[in-house]
């Protein structure tokens, strides 16, 4: 990139807090740049219906046709799936996209299988299970995903719509300038997917943060800032 950023529009991931933003939000303002959250809805924004990676990239078009211009937007984690997605579709809409370890890559790998199995079984049998919290906590032991045991039924829906869309199939269609960030350590979304994008996304380019895992802009934020802004 190597220009100078005066906004940068920001997905964020699977949360209900900006908390962790807050250090890298105080670091860009220090130089000149203002980092606008778009609130996610049924995560920071309210919302207890069902959505899928569709209706959220629908969502997302109403609140860029309020901007006018062309931006800079960042996605995090699943929020940079649905920033990928939607900049497949619409890249009439970006001047730079930024995305910091996306989910997004479908993998196939039994354990992956069995966490969407446990997914989809809590979200079908509902509030059975709720009566039994052994057998709850056992499938949120299963899963290893704290997020999930924290939503609402229908986020939780919501959270099995995502896991089984795979980006892979769109993201030779993104034509704008992309940036890639990953923390090496990343345990949540391996660096391989990073690499999977880098390859598939033509003209992106893949940097990666020694020492980082999923969150690089919380842990790391002066190196990320300084990728962003150089553009290496």
């Amino acid at each position: 990139m190597g220009t100078v950023i005066k906004k940068i529009y920001v997905l964020h991931g699977w949360t209900y807090s900006l908390d962790k933003w807050k250090t890298f939000a105080k670091l860009l303002k220090k130089d000149g740049c203002e980092l606008i959250f778009l609130k996610i809805p049924g995560l920071t924004a309210p919302s207890d219906e069902v959505w899928d990676i569709e209706r959220y990239s629908d969502w997302l078009g109403d609140e860029l046709n309020k901007i006018k211009g062309k931006i800079v937007l960042l996605g995090h984690s699943n929020g940079g799936r649905i920033a990928a997605y939607f900049a497949a579709k619409h890249p009439e809409k970006f001047q730079e996209l930024i995305l910091i370890d996306p989910a997004g890559v479908y993998h196939k790998e039994l354990f992956l299988q069995i966490k969407r199995f446990v997914f989809g079984t809590l979200s079908s049998i509902g509030k059975k299970v709720t009566k039994s919290d052994s057998l709850k906590n056992l499938l949120y032991y299963l899963a290893r995903e704290r997020d999930y045991q924290k939503a609402s039924a229908n986020m939780k829906i919501s959270m099995v719509n995502l896991t089984r869309t795979d980006l892979v199939p769109y993201l030779d269609e993104i034509e704008t300038p992309t940036l890639i960030i990953w923390g090496r350590d990343d345990t949540i979304t391996p660096l391989s997917d990073g690499r999977i994008m880098e390859k598939l996304i033509r003209g992106s380019r893949l940097v990666i943060v020694d020492g980082a895992r999923h969150t690089p802009f919380y842990t790391h934020p002066e190196r990320v800032w300084n990728i962003i802004k150089n553009g290496i």
